[in-house]
């Protein structure tokens, strides 16, 4: 990439490098990623090229519904077919199961809603001339981001297209330390902490007592967060050392004092998308109290359908829109920002708050949530399986980790070292990872959204 200085022939490769990315996964889905890339381009042609903004208008709506009848079928269609099915058999009508599964393709929700979010941006005018096909599938395809994100804005990244990039302007002390960063989130701390503690209590949680069922369900509000920010991390290092730069996706989120405040640092461009083509467009705060209560609702409640086809998904983007709309009505969010200690005890509710709300998202089984909720604040009782007291000590350890390299910007310390000493600590750093790293590789979470 860095040997050749044509902005074409570096967009060429990046583009193949990308096609060649997802078809390691399967190779026949790169003609849906291709069809989505040519709707995505047809509209921006007719967007410009249309007279009046009744054919504008037409034009956004035809791309948006085919982009989302797509991602409807993909990622939908199983589950309206079985949700029909119990329907129907608990009125007594017989229907059998079909045969046809869909396959959900990776990343599909990711690269949708970012060609929507590009085609709404030429609908508003960023752009003054129309982009080139290559343009426009780079943008859709860059490997870094394609399968999990970040979502990336057109009108952010087509100006990186246009320029000249210069290998001397790469950060590259500070890529590897991001890389390495969001490498030990996702291969030791999430691919570690999953199998051990989380996945066990929710593979069966009736066997578990209650302080191994909170511990369980800790454990996953960890992985999680390792999982998908270390892979933020790590597509955002990649992507920077080819000199681009994608949006930043975490912020310590675990920090927030509010639930308002944990959407500001958690999966940042899927909640600034989300605003910006969502809550937005269905009225904001616009249209009084009562429609922005309501846009709140749906824009969450859609969010959380966005994650998966589940009723737990959305019941978990209910909670999740419910709490936005209780602190927007009692101020919450400023109320525990006035000092230290109300914003301490606002970390800790919002913590609790979140753990809770994972477990409906982490768990297939409704009732197994309830359970499990119950037995968290202990008020049910179940089996007799623990974990080591010791455990909670892990527990302890990571948190003032990510509290000391977040809150004293460890890294900006760290790239200052002269490079001979800096890559020596790196070296000798993933020396010590990779006993740890588990045999069995575990796939991101998030590529199943």
């Amino acid at each position: 990439y860095w040997a050749v200085q044509s902005r074409l022939a570096r967009v060429l490769i990046l583009t193949a490098a990308s096609a060649v990315f997802y078809a390691v996964w399967d190779y026949r889905f790169l003609a849906l990623l291709g069809g989505v890339v040519g709707v995505a381009y047809a509209a921006q042609l007719y967007l410009f090229n249309a007279s009046s903004e009744h054919q504008r208008r037409n034009a956004v709506v035809i791309s948006v519904t085919l982009l989302l009848g797509l991602l409807g079928v993909f990622k939908y269609f199983n589950f309206f077919t079985e949700s029909f099915i119990t329907l129907a058999q608990s009125m007594g009508i017989g229907v059998s199961q079909p045969t046809v599964s869909i396959i959900l393709p990776v990343g599909v929700s990711f690269y949708i809603f970012q060609s929507i979010g590009f085609i709404v941006d030429v609908k508003r005018g960023d752009f003054d001339k129309p982009k080139s096909l290559l343009d426009v599938a780079f943008f859709i395809m860059f490997f870094p981001q394609l399968v999990a994100g970040p979502i990336v804005r057109a009108h952010d990244f087509f100006p990186q297209i246009k320029r000249h990039h210069r290998l001397r302007d790469v950060p590259f002390k500070g890529v590897v330390l991001l890389f390495l960063g969001g490498f030990f989130k996702k291969a030791i701390i999430a691919d570690n902490i999953g199998p051990l503690y989380a996945d066990p209590v929710f593979a069966d949680p009736l066997a578990y007592d209650n302080l191994a069922i909170l511990f369980g369900v800790i454990a996953y509000a960890i992985q999680i967060y390792c999982d998908f920010s270390g892979y933020s991390d790590m597509a955002i290092a990649t992507s920077r050392a080819f000199g681009y730069q994608l949006p930043i996706n975490f912020m310590a989120p675990y920090f927030a004092s509010s639930i308002t405040a944990f959407w500001r640092r958690w999966h940042i461009s899927l909640s600034h998308w989300l605003r910006d083509y969502l809550y937005i467009s269905l009225g904001g705060n616009r249209g009084g109290e009562i429609a922005t209560y309501r846009n709140l609702m749906l824009t969450m409640i859609l969010g959380g359908l966005w994650h998966g086809a589940s009723w737990n998904f959305i019941f978990w983007g209910y909670l999740h829109g419910a709490s936005l709309a209780i602190e927007r009505l009692f101020g919450y969010d400023k109320f525990v920002r006035r000092n230290a200690l109300l914003g301490a005890m606002g970390v800790v509710i919002t913590f609790t708050l979140t753990c809770i709300f994972w477990v409906f998202f982490r768990s297939s089984n409704f009732d197994l949530s309830i359970f499990m909720i119950g037995s968290m604040f202990g008020l049910l009782e179940a089996g007799t399986a623990s974990f080591s007291m010791l455990a909670w000590g892990l527990f302890a350890a990571l948190a003032a980790l990510h509290f000391i390299v977040y809150k004293a910007r460890l890294g900006q310390y760290v790239v200052r070292l002269p490079a001979p000493v800096f890559y020596a600590v790196c070296g000798i750093a993933l020396a010590l990872m990779l006993p740890f790293i588990p045999v069995d590789a575990q796939p991101f979470i998030y590529f199943q959204f």
